[in-house]
């Protein structure tokens, strides 16, 4: 349950490099770089809603733990997938479905912070959060 609550982006760490390597335009990166991405977790067991609210979009997302679900990226990436706990980290593994790639995530507390790493073709990225 330690996930809860209204995260706010507060600093990136190799993001545009791993949107380029995700096929993302330049423009697009430039934006997303500073997209101001707001999220908002609620956990009711194995059962989570996510809204995320960003410059470009709003979406709510619901999903079981363990349970494929089908989402897309800001950019129209659509990816089919699931999320599950380790331990204390929630881990997500995703296919593209327009080339069959994988995108590996992971989102975690540490300390004051919600720390979401991805992956994707060798290239790691980190969102940092923020409670709003």
């Amino acid at each position: 349950m330690a996930f809860n609550g209204t995260w706010k982006v507060d600093r990136n760490e190799n993001y545009e490099k791993f949107m380029e390597t995700m096929g993302v335009s330049m423009m697009k990166r430039k934006l997303g770089a500073h997209d101001n991405l707001k999220i908002t977790i609620h956990q009711d067991g194995n059962k989570f809603t996510v809204k995320e609210s960003s410059n470009f979009r709003t979406i709510e997302i619901e999903f079981t733990l363990g349970v494929n679900f089908e989402y897309s990226l800001a950019d129209g990436t659509e990816l089919t997938g699931s999320w599950n706990m380790e331990g204390n980290k929630l881990v997500g593994k995703f296919t593209r479905k327009d080339n069959g790639k994988v995108l590996a995530a992971c989102r975690e507390i540490i300390g004051d912070e919600l720390v979401q790493t991805y992956v994707y073709e060798g290239v790691e990225a980190k969102r940092f959060f923020k409670r709003d």
